[in-house]
Order: C-alpha cells, then structure tokens, then sequence
C-alpha cells in the first residue's frame, strides 16, 4: 500500500502481465480520506490486447500510515461515463 496519496495506483501485475494499466489518474481529494479516479485498460488474455478504456472512482482511508482502499465505483464504459458527465453538468448548471 502508498503511504502518500501520489503513490496510489490502480496498476496490477500477475506473472509479469499488465493485467490492469493505469492511464492516467486526478486525485479529487486529498486528506485522512482520498478520493482519486483513474483512467485505465484491463488486458484481454483471449485476444493478447488491451480493452477499451474504462475509468474506476476510488476511495482510500489512511490508516496506520497507509492509503487502505475502502470503496470503488467502476465506470464500465465511455457512454456511461458521458451520461454521468451529462447528469452532473446538468445539477451544476442549475
């Protein structure tokens, strides 16, 4: 586990495989809770390439001087996460 908030990732190895690559990541809070979303691709071991984008928001709880992840809201794709772009914007405009 990260014991700074910059470290977190969302990459995953197994056997030397990127199963889980991390794109690229904002952190949304900082603190003894962590808010962080990370753009990512899972690797397709049927077709030897990675996936489709897809986007994953994390919450972390420092304890004992480590980042624990305590919750995940997995955004399955690029047109739910318009719809949730659209539905916020939408109660931001208001």
């Amino acid at each position: 586990m990260a014991s700074n908030v910059d470290e977190l990732t969302i990459s995953y190895s197994e056997e030397g495989v990127e199963l889980v690559k991390e794109l690229d990541k904002v952190i949304l809070s900082r603190g003894a809770w962590a808010t962080v979303i990370f753009r990512y691709q899972d690797w397709n071991r049927s077709k030897n390439a990675y996936g489709p984008e897809r986007y994953s928001i994390r919450r972390y709880q420092k304890r004992n001087g480590q980042y624990v992840q305590k919750s995940k809201f997995n955004i399955s794709s690029r047109e739910q996460a318009e719809k949730i772009i659209a539905a916020l914007q939408g109660w931001i405009a208001d």
